[in-house]
């Protein structure tokens, strides 16, 4: 029945449908209700006066956690920028991943060159935008020491983000990330680890030897885990990871 109901509510969130957050939002009415009472009895000789015309209806809020710290991108994210960090890497390239997560972790210590598919239009200290494709990386062979790209290839060839349909896009640009890579640099991939599967249009979902199948030319340093649950399992194996229906490959690759 769980599993149902999770599928149901996925269903809903691919149409823009979140039926908890609905749930929540009804659910503050009768407070802020009350609260708007309280404040209007209240507000006499007060510099903010309750106004219809600017109401912002805000009171399902409490019933929200305080933050989100579990998850593919919180851990993932978190886990690429402290290695970052404790390499003390401080001029690094990243294909697509987010800007909002794991660049912003690591533009206090560090210089960024990011590449997108889309437009990238960030004013942004230390940080460098070009738009280009994954499969087409405007750098010399070998050039980069320190390159990422997390949560990026299970989508390419698919056509979510405007990019040209491949059912091997996956591939050619594990390719393109092999070619600019220093011989003594080092790689950082994210993406979907589990039961091998096409959710198509949104993502592939790898079982993480195909990742280090298609980056065979290099060597696989390290491979941690986020589960199902949304727990990060730092140096965990291939065979936990082939458990989860849904989870994230975390891979250190160096050139052999």
């Amino acid at each position: 029945m769980k599993k149902v109901l999770k599928k149901v509510y996925q269903n809903f969130g691919m149409m823009g449908i979140d039926p908890i957050m609905i749930m929540q939002r009804c659910r503050g009415i009768p407070y802020f209700l009350r609260n708007f009472r309280r404040y209007r009895t209240m507000q006499e000789g007060s510099r903010f006066l309750v106004n219809g015309k600017n109401f912002y209806y805000a009171s399902y809020d409490r019933f929200n956690s305080a933050g989100k710290a579990t998850g593919h991108y919180f851990w993932q994210d978190l886990w690429a920028a402290r290695c970052l960090y404790n390499k003390g890497i401080i001029d690094h390239v990243d294909i697509g991943s987010r800007i909002d997560g794991f660049i912003t972790h690591i533009l206090p210590f560090c210089r960024v060159t990011y590449v997108d598919y889309r437009l990238v239009n960030q004013l942004i200290p230390n940080f460098f935008g070009i738009q280009a494709s994954i499969l087409a990386l405007p750098f010399k062979s070998h050039s980069i020491h320190s390159l990422s790209c997390l949560h990026v290839i299970e989508h390419i060839g698919l056509g979510r983000y405007g990019d040209s349909i491949d059912p091997y896009g996956y591939e050619k640009a594990a390719n393109e990330l092999v070619r600019v890579l220093h011989k003594n640099g080092v790689l950082f991939i994210g993406t979907p680890v589990g039961k091998e599967k096409l959710c198509f249009d949104a993502h592939r979902i790898f079982d993480p030897k195909t990742i280090e199948n298609i980056f065979s030319t290099l060597e696989l340093k390290e491979f941690s885990l986020v589960d199902d649950r949304g727990q990060l399992i730092q140096n965990s194996n291939f065979e936990t990871a082939r458990q989860c229906d849904y989870g994230c490959g975390l891979f250190i690759f160096r050139p052999k």
